[in-house]
């Protein structure tokens, strides 16, 4: 039986590759995508999932549109990385496919209260304003979540939008405490490890020449974004950080990783948004995460590969 999800996303190009990769993936059943600000405002970010769902030929699937700024602070975006558009690089017509009336936070609250309780897995890819907020509303829906499968934070490789913070718990920190404080098991994939999901030269052209429409626009998304990281990193490519999430789904044995205790950060000057990961245990603090370290790059690769090969 296919594994139930919502993937709540602020696409974003590799956010747009982890959307097709769940609708290419016949183990994932997707039963939503709700929109968050994060990389763009929500105007923006609404439109693009609705764009990947067209591109995919699932217009069938509902997009909703959620919070637009987070729980507490003013919204920071990405656009010099993602550009203007938060999708830059091939363009997508304007989507025929509506967007739904229902508010993101209420899909959430009615689908886990629908639901049988432990069958929906939540799978947060942008900032976490959504879950916070619909644990916020109806606290009773975190004990009916199988799991939250989210890609964000950072210990080894440290931040990526301040020294010490990745941007997507930095984006809203008061939501990452909350919902790293909601008793639902976690499954993180920091930057530690999508570091390692570093695309290649060969890999973008076998996308490229896929005789799909989605191979080429994964290879156009992955021309546009690679140049950010290829100058600040100094790397041949560039991470395909969420995907890894869609990926541990579908073959959890790619990745490795260790049961952990994670704290946010709210209060420091320079370590705002801070995911302090206590990966060698020297608290006594609960364990409240399986925070993966390593991936199986290759693997990780041909999975993707194979899976946006089969799409229109």
């Amino acid at each position: 039986m296919a594994r139930k999800i919502i993937i709540d996303t602020d696409p974003g190009q590799d956010d747009a590759v982890a959307i097709l990769l769940a609708l290419a993936s016949p183990e994932l059943q997707v039963l939503g995508i709700t929109a968050v600000a994060g990389n763009v405002p929500l105007a923006l970010t609404q439109l693009n999932a609705r764009k990947i769902c067209e591109l995919a030929g699932r217009s069938d699937l509902p997009v909703f549109a959620g919070c637009d700024a987070p729980l507490a602070r003013k919204l920071v975006t990405a656009e010099h990385v993602h550009g203007k558009t938060g999708l830059d690089g091939v363009s997508l017509p304007e989507p025929a496919m509506p967007l739904q009336d229902q508010h993101a936070v209420d899909f959430i609250i009615e689908t886990l209260r629908r639901e049988p309780a432990g069958t929906v897995t939540l799978v947060p890819i942008g900032p976490l304003t959504n879950i916070a907020e619909a644990f916020r509303r109806a606290p009773e829906i975190a004990e009916r979540v199988q799991e939250i499968v989210l890609m964000g934070g950072a210990y080894f490789e440290v931040g990526n939008i301040t020294p010490a913070a990745e941007f997507n718990i930095y984006v809203d920190p008061e939501a990452a405490a909350e919902v790293f404080a909601s008793g639902v098991p976690l499954v993180v994939m920091p930057l530690d490890v999508t570091h390692e999901a570093m695309t290649s030269a060969p890999w973008v052209e076998a996308m490229r020449a896929l005789p799909n429409r989605c191979g080429p626009a994964v290879a156009s998304w992955t021309d546009f974004f690679e140049r950010f990281d290829k100058e600040k990193y100094g790397s041949k490519g560039a991470p395909l950080h969420d995907p890894c999430t869609i990926a541990w789904l579908i073959q959890p044995k790619l990745f490795e990783g260790r049961r952990i205790n994670v704290e946010i950060e709210l209060g420091g000057t320079f370590t705002l948004g801070m995911t302090v990961a206590d990966y060698w245990h020297v608290t006594d603090r609960a364990e409240n995460a399986l925070y993966m370290r390593h991936v199986d790059r290759h693997g990780l690769f041909d999975l993707i590969g194979e899976r946006i090969a089969r799409l229109p």
